[in-house]
């Protein structure tokens, strides 16, 4: 079953044909901690800018915030090194990446949402309803 969903479906992964492009085209560069593949041009052929392309390969279901604040430094050409040669240091007040969880289980519902229920607690005193005039 996985072998027929590399063949036709792109958001699970790569398909046969990408696996084919990425193997006879380019070099692996290094993988994250969430499984996702990095790879960058043998050549600089088919750059318009004279910069060899790179690109990620994920793991499961393509989702663009899956890729670490590091390697979008990476594959944007903010830095020259992948984070595998020069590591990505953290300052004391970042918190570590996480994907965009919404439209998930897991994605934030703050109190009062229908998501979550819909019950609130009442207004306090200090609210008042706008009424037109």
């Amino acid at each position: 079953m996985n072998f027929l969903k590399s063949i036709f479906t792109w958001w699970n992964g790569a398909t046969i044909g990408v696996r084919f492009h990425v193997g006879r085209t380019g070099v692996f560069v290094g993988q994250d901690d969430r499984g996702n593949r990095y790879y960058e041009a043998k050549t600089n052929y088919d750059s318009y800018d004279g910069r060899k392309r790179r690109w990620v390969i994920y793991k499961g279901y393509a989702d663009a915030s899956k890729v670490s604040p590091d390697w979008h430094g990476w594959l944007h050409y903010t830095f020259e090194e992948p984070p595998t040669v020069a590591p990505f240091a953290l300052k004391v007040w970042e918190k570590d990446h996480l994907p965009n969880l919404t439209g998930t289980i897991h994605a934030y519902r703050p109190q009062g949402s229908l998501a979550r229920g819909g019950d609130r607690q009442k207004a306090t005193g200090d609210y008042e309803a706008w009424v037109p005039k």
